[in-house]
């Protein structure tokens, strides 16, 4: 049966290198371990996440993501640097997840920047966030920088994305399917019934 997998991408641009991150993770995922893909664009929901934030209630759209991302068997989070960080948008979608919610869900984290001296952001803020949500955080996380994706740094870059997603298939090969229970799926015991077994059990 196909894992769920689900790639959050907080890129702002179109064309977004984050979003190009993000979608060649799912690819190196897919080549190890069969994975249905999903992809949730921040960008698209920037305005419900912070209607969000002060209101306290999701957006049907935004109500979408977070119960994608919660029921899905793996993650994908890959974020922009700013300000030494991970986004204010990105912090913000994650901060709506209840924190219970991603409680031992493999996640491969990721970011895109500028330079490579952004790249400590991956552990002093991305594997932080995520263990504070105590999800199960892959060992290799890939940054790219704005010269990893020339010509001369792709084969560096090809091999970090490809190593995590194996990583991260591994993960979810040893994990069991996650599916949430629909309380409509339950079924429905007739009244009668119910009154019987009590008068059996009185």
């Amino acid at each position: 049966m196909s894992k769920r997998l689900v790639a959050v991408s907080a890129g702002l641009g179109r064309p977004s290198s984050t979003r190009l991150l993000a979608d060649r993770l799912a690819a190196a995922t897919g080549r190890h371990a069969d994975v249905d893909v999903q992809v949730v664009e921040l960008r698209e929901l920037a305005t419900d996440i912070a209607q969000n934030m002060v209101t306290g209630f999701p957006a049907p759209r935004l109500r979408a993501a977070v119960d994608a991302v919660t029921s899905a068997d793996g993650l994908i989070a890959v974020t922009p640097v700013f300000t030494g960080s991970y986004s204010g948008l990105f912090k913000s979608f994650f901060d709506i997840i209840d924190k219970d919610a991603l409680v031992g869900l493999p996640v491969l984290v990721a970011a895109t920047g500028g330079t490579a001296r952004h790249s400590l952001v991956l552990d002093h803020a991305m594997r932080p966030l995520f263990a504070y949500l105590r999800a199960l955080v892959v060992p290799t996380a890939v940054y790219a920088a704005s010269e990893d994706w020339a010509s001369d740094g792709e084969g560096a870059l090809a091999a970090r994305i490809d190593r995590a997603g194996g990583e991260l298939a591994a993960f979810l090969e040893a994990r069991p399917v996650r599916r949430s229970v629909d309380p409509l799926d339950e079924p429905v015991i007739p009244f009668a019934q119910q009154l019987a077994a009590l008068a059996v059990e009185g």
